[in-house]
């Protein structure tokens, strides 16, 4: 843009030098297809009408014709910004800028490429107008020109446009010719003054061109200058030629027709004995690195690796041998190495923008450094000492290979590195791994004492300015660079496929496995080194954290980690020095703490990833149903446990032991994490030995003294005191991992450590720290997980937990957030849960599950205070339902600063607490809720002259109507009808009928199902004629069952009504007389009805009693005195159970009166048996005999004599620490991507789970399908209520995964019934699963009598 300054002004040449310098700027800005060279253009830009050279040259004139008219205007422009600001505004002061030929074609371009959007833009404000839309010219003119600028055709047409001005002004730049010539004393005059002002300094890198001037030049002087660089001129005259040529501007010099010519001189020259002249030349390379477009710097690069690979080659004096070592203050040595900075320094920068510029550029930068890398020259004789190799030098200047890791970052050069590392220069991959086995067989003997090697000394490390390397100092650091080039390398698959590797002298083959042993077999082979070598910082050249660093980047690419890490070749190296230690094996281990250390690290990113665990767990098995005691977890938590135990003597009395036992807990925590992780080392008693490592500390830190200040012990002891610290809290957090899963969650609470784990859980959430360095997610699933049982509602309260989330709540719902700037008011009507509200929202439906309402609020009134603060902010659950749900009063009502917002999220959330039947039932016995949203409803009716008129509609309303109309409702997907929460368009935007009282509507009632008339069917006949006559007991069984699938899959139907109550009887009468089939032992009960009569039934069971008297004469099961049959049922079953409980001490509410929820099961044995009492507790009595019993009936097992004491004392039922365990084990192998959805929303599968199966799925399943879950389960066995629940996530698989991505999953799985779930439709599925999993299911279930250990 400069051009127009007068030739012979200094300002003028300034300007250009700095325009030029702005160029490059514009340039490294731009996208990446803003290339600066025109060949790429060309392939590029299409749309321009096939851009051409002619094109470019009339662009050209075009451009200097302008700068031509306005160079008065802007020489005199004090600066470039000065000078940018003149052109900009040049259609202003300009009276000839529509004349010029540049801007003619800017207008016409731009008509070309937007005139058909202008005049469709017009045409449609037009129309607008016309119709009477339209407000005038000006706002035509705007819409428009705004339309415009958003198009394609616009965002196109910049981005050609600016890519054909920067390749036109580039070459106008680089082409640029003096207009005229100046004589030869002025041209020597000013060589003189610009060699003593602007080039002092005498190192081979230069300034920035950026803010350096020039000498133009004309091609007769810069033909002449070449003639002057001819290595056959006198020395004065190339010296006075070369500070000619360090003086002229790069790109003039590179563009000229002597180049080629003057490039042969100057490699020449390169190897000038004088090292000044030398030194010029490294100094102009340097200018032109800095200052140049790729298309010329190439050139330069590739002259100068041509000239240092001529050097190696020729075998010069100058290159030392390695025995000589190398000595960096020697003068040829220096300018070695300047050569090779210079080299490196340009390898490291170029990726930066060669993307910009055509491939073959960069395939010839790439080729020449691997060229010169490569070179290996011929020993004459076998006797004669190894010379270096120009690698040696490189990897002195670059240990870490920086060049190398840039080169392959980018898949545009990254494919050129490989595919001529594969075609031509796998010399050089072998080289390096043959550097790799040379160093490890030097450590080797180093360790058998044969010989010494060396690891690069601390004076390398420090600020110390080491002048000499030995030969082992110097093999050690090609080493080092050979290591991270290999690591990079094996990152690519095209990098891996390079290997095997056939090595010079061996025999065999190097394979990826073979070098991923070789680099761990460093962590423990290599010298000794520092104990601070643990200490993260750059300068760290230790072999094992070189080593471990590698091993960490391949084990977090999953593919990469996949091919090279997760085989048991690999695995068994890594546990070679633990097997040894664990035998008692001698081993040469230099610092084993640290090498043990850094095994861990890389164990712990293998359990982290899925097939890694895989791995660690069954080893080559994937049948994880198949044990294996030789596989790695196992040899882990052996030797954690020995840790643990200090049992290990070579590492006794360490230092370094906290931090070596917490690196090995925290592998352990990546497998026991896990469902089936944790069942691999539950044998060992893991938790048990940190739960008693952790009491240790506990009581370390509470006898530390106090420092007392002015004493010599102040730092030693607070250092003491924080490590005992840390070290608690370290074992605190992996204790609490166990509750992940739910039958850790039970060993974590057997260890007495629960609420410690809880509270310090509490403060990491609380200041947002990470659960782990291999956790991507929050503490969301382990508050999940412990809100499903009553001790872990207890021990979240305790924390601060509850308090915390309402009042965050309370914050986003009614004080909205402080830092949210306001800039318009939020649009009516407003969503019924706000976005900021809606995480709160899903915490407290994860939060509240039945075990959690009933410890916080059961026997507890609401506050109903007849004032409320504004000011006064809820802080328990009874608040929130007293605040935003029951709002009976009008001091509630007022105290809510957005009322109707709040309390339809009160509402919402009714919705879905409502939908677990026993915190229904809870809330209904201690609130009367169903009341209090029908005296809300009457209120909302529109008083008239007449009476009662119609209900008003708004989202109150709405939601109340949905509200009453589920919790009044009971029956599965067919069976009833909620309304919709939704208006409709129309005259009746709300079809479905209020109500204030009851009864309901019938609208909402679906019509009862008759029972179904069975006839005679010859497969049915057959099970039933089966179970009144059985024979072998073995073989009797396994032909039921066979004979109960084949109908279920064909004739489903028939298994109903007093069928299956007859199927189940006659199949449990006979279980319950064969002793292998009894699992507890039920003792003689007898009572008769006046025995019980005096028992009293909780309001809970009452209200039970009463919702399922309703459901069973809905589906025609029940007659009307019913409900004193069941009223006896359940005192009967109450008192019978109560014979097998034992008394434990807690503070639990639901272990001080019995079973804390209502008797689903019984309740549906009575329906099956369409309310017939006798058989009913006929059928309950022989059943809980049964091992099932346990599991479909959940009173069976409350504080019972069966269980071990101090599971009966966790509340926690074996629904939850073994059925539901094992569905989200199953889950996770079997739908894996349901797991994972599930673990992204901070919700598991074991919550609703437990609810699904404690209310035996009433509301969630038709009563045909509830049938047949319980009679699949009694004859199949207690292993197929789990593979129930993984049908039922099969089928929901697509809705949970959108669900996901709609953040409202745990609102789904909750409210929504099982649409289309057929037990029958999934049997063959279940039948599938159970040859896999059933051998360990039901070791498991057998198992709930036996201390977990």
């Amino acid at each position: 843009m400069l051009l127009g300054s007068p030739p012979g002004s200094a300002a003028g040449a300034r300007l250009v030098a700095k325009g030029r310098g702005w160029r490059e700027r514009r340039l490294g800005a731009s996208s990446g297809g803003a290339g600066g060279s025109l060949a790429a253009l060309r392939s590029r830009c299409h749309k321009m009408s096939h851009f051409s050279c002619e094109d470019e040259a009339l662009l050209q004139s075009m451009l200097r014709q302008l700068l031509q008219s306005v160079k008065e205007k802007i020489t005199g422009a004090p600066s470039v910004e000065c000078a940018e600001e003149i052109l900009l505004h040049l259609e202003e002061t300009d009276e000839n800028f529509h004349n010029y030929e540049f801007v003619k074609y800017l207008r016409q371009y731009i008509c070309s490429a937007l005139g058909s959007v202008i005049e469709e833009e017009t045409d449609k404000c037009t129309s607008a107008q016309n119709q009477g839309e339209g407000t005038g010219y000006d706002t035509l003119v705007q819409h428009v020109t705004k339309k415009t600028r958003e198009s394609k055709e616009y965002r196109e047409m910049m981005h050609s446009l600016k890519n054909v001005m920067m390749v036109a002004v580039e070459s106008l730049i680089n082409k640029f010719e003096e207009d005229q010539m100046r004589n030869k004393e002025m041209h020597r005059k000013i060589k003189k003054e610009q060699h003593s002002a602007y080039y002092t300094d005498n190192c081979s890198d230069s300034d920035s061109s950026f803010n350096q001037s020039y000498t133009f030049m004309t091609q007769e002087q810069l033909q002449l200058l070449v003639e002057r660089l001819d290595p056959t001129q006198p020395k004065e005259v190339r010296q006075e030629a070369m500070q000619t040529l360090c003086s002229a501007p790069p790109s003039d010099v590179l563009n000229c027709e002597s180049w080629p010519n003057l490039r042969k001189h100057l490699t020449m020259s390169l190897s000038d004995p004088d090292s000044t002249f030398s030194d010029k030349i490294l100094r102009f390379y340097a200018k032109t690195f800095s200052s140049s477009p790729l298309n010329m710097t190439r050139e330069v690069y590739t002259s100068l690796a041509k000239h240092l690979e001529l050097f190696f080659l020729s075998g010069e004096k100058c290159v030392p041998t390695i025995s000589d070592g190398v000595d960096i203050t020697n003068t040829e040595i220096i300018r070695l190495l300047k050569k090779m900075r210079l080299l490196n320094e340009y390898q490291r920068e170029v990726p930066s923008f060669w993307i910009r510029h055509p491939e073959k550029y960069m395939e010839e930068i790439v080729e020449s450094t691997l060229l010169l890398l490569s070179v290996k020259r011929e020993q004459r004789h076998l006797v004669s000492p190894k010379l270096l190799d120009p690698v040696y030098f490189l990897a002195l200047l670059d240990i870490k290979a920086v060049w190398f890791k840039k080169w392959m970052h980018a898949y545009y050069s990254r494919t050129v590195v490989l595919r001529l590392l594969e075609k031509k220069y796998k010399s050089l991959i072998t080289a390096s791994v043959q550097q790799c086995v040379y160093y490890f067989e030097s450590c080797e003997s180093a360790v058998d004492g044969t010989s010494r090697v060396c690891v690069l000394p601390q004076q390398h490390i420090s600020s110390y300015q080491k002048t000499f390397y030995t030969g082992q100092e110097l093999q050690y650091i090609y080493f080092v660079h050979s290591l991270c080039l290999l690591g990079r390398l094996l990152i690519y698959k095209q990098g891996r496929n390079l290997f095997p590797i056939q090595l010079e002298n061996r025999k065999g083959f190097i394979s990826l496995t073979d070098l991923l042993v070789l680099f761990i077999r460093f962590i423990y082979c290599s010298p000794t080194c520092p104990k601070t070598a643990l200490t993260v910082h750059t300068g760290n050249y230790c072999p094992a954290v070189l080593v471990t660093e590698v091993l960490q980047i391949l084990c977090d690419r999953t593919e990469c980690a996949t091919e090279c890490v997760y085989t048991n070749t690999v695995i068994d190296a890594l546990l070679h020095p633990i097997h040894n230690l664990l035998n008692g094996t001698q081993m040469n281990i230099n610092c084993p703490e640290t090498s043990l250390i850094h095994i861990a690290d890389i164990l712990a990113r293998i359990a982290a990833v899925e097939d890694g665990l895989s791995l660690l767990l069954y080893g080559g098995n994937t049948n994880s149903a198949k044990k294996d005691s030789f596989t790695a977890a196992h040899t882990i938590v052996q030797f954690t446990k020995k840790l643990l135990d200090e049992n290990i003597s070579v590492l006794s009395g360490s230092e370094m032991m906290p931090a070596l036992k917490g690196a090995f807990i925290f592998v352990c925590r990546q497998m026991y994490g896990t469902c089936e992780g944790l069942q691999v080392l539950i044998p060992y008693g893991l938790h048990e030995s940190i739960a008693e490592a952790w009491k240790k500390a506990s009581l370390l830190s509470e006898r530390i003294p106090t420092p007392v200040p002015g004493t010599d012990s102040i730092s030693s002891g607070n250092q003491e005191s924080q490590n005992i610290m840390v070290w608690e809290e370290t074992l605190l957090d992996d204790l609490l991992n166990f509750a992940a899963t739910p039958k850790g969650l039970l060993l974590l609470h057997n260890t007495g450590a629960f609420n410690e784990c809880v509270t310090f859980m509490f403060s990491r959430f609380s200041k947002k720290l990470q659960v782990s360095g291999c956790e991507r997610f929050g503490y969301g699933v382990m508050v999940t997980q412990m809100a499903a049982t009553s001790p872990g509602a207890v021990a979240l309260q305790r924390s601060g937990f509850i308090k915390a989330l309402i009042t965050e709540l309370w914050a986003v719902l009614e004080s909205g957030r402080d830092d949210l700037r306001v800039t318009h008011p939020s649009s009516i009507p407003v969503d019924p849960i706000d976005r900021s509200c809606q995480k709160s929202f899903l915490a407290l439906v994860n939060l509240l599950s039945y075990p959690v309402i009933y410890e916080l609020i059961g026997d507890q009134e609401l506050p109903n205070k007849p004032e409320y603060s504004l000011r006064e902010v809820p802080t328990n659950v009874i608040d929130v339902i007293d605040r935003l749900i029951i709002l009976n009063s009008e001091a509630k009502i007022h105290s809510l600063f957005s009322y109707e917002q709040s309390h339809i999220f009160g509402l919402r959330l009714l919705s879905v607490l409502c939908c677990d039947l026993d915190t229904l039932l809870l809330l209904e016995s201690q609130y009367k809720i169903s009341q209090v949203l029908l005296n809300d409803q009457k209120e909302n009716v529109i008083e008239t002259s007449e009476g009662p008129g119609n209900f008003i509609i708004d989202g109150l309303s709405v939601e109340r109507n949905h509200v009453l109309v589920r919790i009044n409702l009971t029956g599965g997907p067919t069976e009833r009808i909620l309304p919709l929460r939704i208006l409709n368009k129309g005259t009746d935007p709300y079809p479905w009928p209020m109500f204030s009282s009851y009864p309901l509507p019938r609208f909402y009632l679906s019509e009862a199902r008759r029972k179904a008339d069975v006839g005679q069917d010859s497969d049915l006949n057959k099970l039933l004629a089966s179970l009144k006559n059985p024979e072998k007991q073995i073989v009797w069984i396994e032909n039921c069952r066979r004979q109960f699938c084949k109908i279920m899959k064909a004739k489903p139907d028939v298994i109903n009504g007093t069928i299956l109550a007859e199927l189940i009887e006659k199949l449990v009468l006979h279980l319950s007389e064969n002793p292998s089939e009894c699992y507890f032992g039920t003792g003689v009960y007898e009572a008769a009805d006046a025995n019980v009569k005096n028992e009293s039934l909780s309001s809970v069971q009452q209200l039970g009693i009463k919702l399922t008297v309703r459901y069973g004469k809905y589906l025609n099961l029940l007659k009307d005195d019913a409900e004193n049959d069941l009223c006896l049922v359940l005192m009967h079953c109450d008192k019978f159970l109560k014979q097998q409980q034992t008394s434990v001490k807690s503070s639990l509410r639901c272990l001080q009166r019995g079973y804390a929820g209502y008797d689903w099961f019984a309740s549906s044995v009575f329906l099956i048996m369409s309310g017939d009492k006798e058989k009913t507790l006929t059928f309950l009595h022989r059943f809980s005999s049964l091992l099932i019993s346990a599991f479909l009936w959940m009173p069976r097992l409350c504080v019972s004599v069966h269980l071990p004491i101090d599971t009966a004392e966790s509340g926690i039922h074996p629904v939850y620490f073994c059925s539901a365990h094992y569905i989200e084990m199953l889950l996770k192998a079997e739908l894996p991507l349901v797991f994972s959805a599930f673990h992204m929303s901070g919700f598991t599968p074991s919550q609703i789970c437990q609810q699904w199966l404690t209310q035996c799925f009433w509301n969630y399943m038709d009563w045909s399908e509830i049938c047949h879950y319980i009679a699949t389960c009694i004859f199949l066995g207690p292993d197929y209520q789990i593979y129930m629940c993984i049908s039922v996530f099969k089928h929901l698989q697509q809705d949970i995964l959108q669900h996901t991505q709609t953040q409202d999953l745990q609102v789904f799985l909750k409210e929504e019934a099982l649409h289309r779930f057929r037990v029958s439709d999934y049997l063959e599925y279940m039948e599938s699963l159970e040859p896999t999993y059933r051998p360990v299911l039901l070791r498991d279930m057998r198992n709930i009598r036996v201390q977990c250990t």
